[in-house]
């Protein structure tokens, strides 16, 4: 469920002095969010569309072997006058089918006068050729007749009884149509509409605030063994506020309804059907009481589980606890994987004590399941085995300094599919797991601790100039360049001698592997600097006539412009 704690609840721990019983006396309730509405207006377009219901289950369904019985047979239709329920007729009559009287029933109602609908419903026997029955009259016009073939054999009702009960209902029928007409009745029935969305509102701003109580003292319960049966009463409490919300839905729909003589049948309708599903689901509650306790059960040992490997797990991760062969830095894999593999096994323990888990919809959905990890998982699988190679492998963590195939920058981020690294332009470039271990890693970060991290650059220098003396100068260069170590101290390897100059490689520590890019940068201009001092030329060309002179640049032309000179002393050379 998701949090509907306020902000300040959200976005930071509170403190002892803040964990009140109730909510803060400054603290104004802000009213519902619109979702709550959206679901309120729902929840209230469902109870309507629950009134066809009854008249569904009306309709038997037909067996397709007995298709040409049924078209032999008389199919009974029920008459309904202002949208009520008056007999069901099931002979013929004249000639007429049982929909046809129905439908010439419901003409006459709707022609009767105001003085007819004043009158008294009367009964007046009838003999006809069908045999003997009823007629229903408002005032001096027909409506009806009732059958001796109309009545309903299982009922076992007399054929005064069933015409008596029909006088009832049209008689009910006709007070309604009168009073519909009445406009006293009409500002009624608005005072109770708009006295029900009164009171409506209340509750719904009532049932928000008691569960964002709830759910904030659950979220201030402190850790441990002894508050999670509390934490567990609070968000069940929460979560049986949603049956208050669908109770006050279902009680406006119907005072709503009750409000207007022609809705109010479908008020009763609408009472019947909520009273039937809550005695079936009163009835599947009690009878899956006992397997619900088992699930809760089930639940509340994996959240105590999940809860004590987190609290040990985050112990290690902090370096307080020492555990072989796990480490810092794959703590957060650790924690995620032992989730998974306490909740699966939950679920799985769990499962069949699920109201309906044996049921045909249960097992389709398994193979629906089923078939979507199948033909999906393969790619997915392949990068979360991946990304778990990486994290136990150590290859690589967020804020290392690397370079995967071609890609040089700082990790952002190391995902369950992917590992986000940000270059030296401040672009964020994604590499699936599947190429990070199918390249090699370049870690600059992974060994800076008490040496720091190395880094390097080549120069090439004729044979003519003394290599004792490149090796001192490019010492000399890294050792006056800002962010690298002195200790250890800059060295130098001679890589190659090649057929007309010496590769020469200068290697040197430093602290801040993020800045290896702007470090490497200085050490080539302090190189410059130091060689141009020394009047040694960097240029190792294939030429055919050695130069009269070294081809260095001048010492007053060092920051000819546009460079500026640096605020350095009269010491170092400036």
């Amino acid at each position: 469920m998701p949090s509907t704690l306020s902000p300040t609840l959200a976005g930071r721990r509170l403190s002892t002095a803040d964990r009140l019983p109730g909510p803060p006396a400054d603290r104004v309730l802000a009213p519902p969010p619109w979702r709550l509405w959206l679901a309120a207006g729902f929840l209230a377009v469902l109870a309507l569309l629950a009134l066809a219901a009854p008249d569904l289950a009306r309709a038997e369904p037909r067996n397709p072997g007995t298709e040409s019985s049924v078209r032999r047979s008389i199919e009974p239709a029920m008459l309904v006058l202002f949208n009520r329920d008056i007999v069901e007729l099931r002979g013929s009559l004249g000639g007429l089918e049982p929909a046809k009287r129905a439908e010439r029933a419901r003409t006459r109602f709707n022609r009767l006068t105001g003085e007819e609908l004043a009158s008294p419903v009367a009964l007046r026997p009838a003999s006809l050729d069908e045999g003997s029955g009823y007629a229903v009259l408002a005032g001096e016009r027909h409506l009806f007749t009732v059958l001796q073939s109309d009545l309903d054999p299982e009922e076992r009702l007399s054929l005064r009884e069933a015409a008596e009960r029909a006088r009832r209902h049209v008689q009910d029928a006709t007070d309604a149509r009168r009073a519909q007409g009445a406009p006293l009745l009409w500002l009624k029935g608005l005072a109770v509409v708009l006295g029900s969305l009164l009171l409506f509102s209340l509750g719904l701003a009532v049932v928000w605030r008691l569960r964002t109580w709830l759910l904030a003292r659950a979220q201030l319960a402190d850790p441990g063994l002894a508050t999670y049966l509390r934490v567990g009463a609070l968000r069940l409490a929460a979560l049986l506020l949603w049956p208050t919300l669908l109770t006050l839905v279902w009680a406006l729909v119907v005072a709503t309804l009750a409000a207007f003589p022609w809705t109010q049948p479908w008020g009763d309708r609408l009472t019947d059907f909520v009273r039937q599903l809550g005695g079936w689901l009163v009835a599947g509650t009690l009878g899956a009481i006992p397997g619900l306790v088992t699930i809760a059960l089930v639940l509340l040992v994996a959240r105590i589980v999940h809860d004590l490997l987190r609290h040990a797990l985050e112990q290690v991760q902090s370096g307080r606890v020492q555990v072989p062969l796990l480490h810092a830095e794959t703590v957060g894999a650790t924690r995620r994987l032992l989730a998974v593999l306490v909740w699966g096994v939950a679920a799985a323990i769990a499962y069949p004590y699920l109201p309906g888990s044996d049921s045909d919809a249960f097992k389709g959905l398994s193979v629906l399941f089923g078939l979507m990890l199948t033909l999906g998982s393969t790619g997915v699988v392949t990068q979360l085995m991946s990304g778990l190679v990486i994290v136990y492998s150590r290859s690589l963590k967020s804020g290392d300094f690397i370079a995967v195939n071609g890609v040089e920058g700082v990790v952002r981020e190391v995902g369950a599919l992917a590992v986000k690294v940000v270059n030296m332009r401040n672009e964020e470039i994604t590499l699936p797991h599947s190429v990070i271990t199918a390249n090699a890693i370049h870690n600059y970060s992974k060994l800076s601790g008490q040496q720091g991290t190395l880094v390097s650059t080549k120069v090439t220098i004729g044979y003519d100039t003394p290599w004792r003396q490149v090796h001192a100068m490019l010492v000399n260069a890294a050792s006056r360049t800002p962010g690298v170590r002195t200790q250890p101290p800059p060295f130098v390897y001679q890589r190659a001698l090649s057929d007309f100059y010496v590769e020469y490689e200068l290697f040197a520590h430093i602290d801040k592997p993020l800045e290896r890019v702007p470090i490497l940068s200085a050490i080539h201009a302090a190189i410059q600097d130091e060689f141009n001092t020394y009047g040694v030329q960097i240029m190792s060309p294939h030429f055919y006539e050695q130069p009269a002179q070294a081809l260095v640049v001048a010492r007053e032309k060092w920051f000819d412009a546009p460079a500026r000179p640096p605020n350095r002393g009269p010491s170092d050379g400036s």
